[in-house]
């Protein structure tokens, strides 16, 4: 029951933030779309739409008790198991191979949310053991199966986000820094072979976990040759940016942009469009609001009244964090090609109701507050 107390303690600004950047996003999917030219249609219009709909999801996720919604952490996993199976059977396939989308949405984009719960509620169980060996290693076992399963689809950035879910909630509940130094003992010598390994034509070691052309994205940015095609959507994003310099082009100005150099620009690429039409300042402006966001989340996570609280806050901050810095990493050219949106700015129904179900999730935390001696 949400109390008039709690409606006063309600994150106005986490939501004006919020919400500023997806106007914003809506007008640069226009811009990438061309409706200058084709008219208000088709991305622009459902953006829309999503969006709408997800200001009530949103809700949802706010004033139901974050308590309740992970009581049912167990049936969330096994939900979140269930529709990863299920595209890999019966989801559309696009003609390239590619399984990601049933029954109009995407199961690995809602796949982040269930386990921000499904993590923070069984590591909030487990607090007082959390360093067992044995309790870590069932986070990372039902950690790693939609991790695959993600993968599989395949959908190599979007399973990623999960290691970083992960990552920042065994952080967030206190996992001892031997363990970290372990894992950092392992990862280094680790990536270490793998830079070796990219350095070979052969290229074996790689090849027995990843696709043909993953590991063609990742020589590609470690030596860029603009005439490859692979290298081909960072190049033409490195002009886009570059040419807007200070104060940008103006909207609808962005020549590569409108005429059509540039894939994906009203989804993974739509920070190359703010840099060409808005330019310097405006990719500082869309940043700064999004550190602003991340920030106000960490925020709400210190001032949880719980450990429950203070987890799913951080797994929100910690996902958030982790995308926006992949999707500007790929654009700007210090990160290997892969498909991650920009939180909020790019186009996407399941992205943006995601992402909204998540910042309702931070906001339910806000609200709730430890009872005083002299409340009932």
């Amino acid at each position: 029951m949400i109390t008039k107390k709690q409606l006063q303690t309600f994150d106005y600004l986490l939501v004006l933030l919020v919400f500023s950047l997806v106007v914003f996003g809506i007008i640069i999917i226009g811009s990438a779309t061309r409706i200058n030219i084709n008219g208000p249609e088709g991305e622009f219009q459902s953006q829309m739409i999503w969006f709408a709909t997800g200001i009530i999801l949103m809700l949802f996720a706010a004033f139901i008790d974050y308590h309740t919604i992970a009581r049912f952490y167990l049936v969330l996993y096994g939900i979140n198991i269930f529709l990863l199976v299920l595209v890999l059977i019966f989801g559309g396939d696009d003609g390239t191979g590619v399984k990601r989308w049933i029954f109009g949405i995407q199961p690995s984009e809602f796949s982040k949310v269930f386990m921000i719960i499904y993590l923070s509620k069984f590591i909030d169980k487990n607090r007082e053991k959390i360093n067992n060996i044995s309790v870590l290693f069932l986070v990372f076992v039902s950690t790693l199966i939609p991790f695959m399963l993600i993968k599989e689809q395949p959908s190599l950035s979007a399973s990623l986000v999960t290691l970083a879910i992960m990552i920042t909630l065994l952080f967030t509940g206190k996992i001892s820094f031997k363990y970290i130094f372990i894992a950092l003992a392992i990862i280094i010598p680790i990536a270490i072979v793998v830079i070796i390994d990219l350095h070979t034509e052969e290229h074996k070691l790689l090849s027995l976990f990843l696709e043909p052309y993953h590991i063609r994205r990742l020589t590609t940015a470690i030596n860029p040759d603009l005439s490859s095609p692979d290298y081909y959507q960072t190049k033409n994003s490195i002009w886009a940016i570059g040419s807007g310099e200070l104060r940008g082009k103006g909207l609808y100005q962005g020549t590569i942009n409108q005429l059509s150099y540039l894939p994906e620009s009203h989804n993974d690429f739509i920070f190359s469009v703010i840099g060409e039409e808005f330019g310097f300042l405006g990719c500082v402006s869309v940043l700064l609001v999004m550190l602003l966001i991340i920030t106000r989340c960490i925020f709400i996570a210190a001032k949880a009244m719980d450990n429950l609280g203070r987890l799913i806050a951080s797994g929100v901050a910690g996902m958030l964090a982790f995308q926006t810095f992949v999707n500007v990493g790929v654009a700007t050219g210090l990160l290997p090609n892969t498909g991650m949106p920009f939180p909020f700015l790019s186009y996407g129904g399941s992205s943006m109701w995601m992402n909204m179900i998540a910042i309702g999730l931070v906001i339910n935390v806000g609200m709730r507050k430890p009872k005083s001696i002299f409340e009932g």
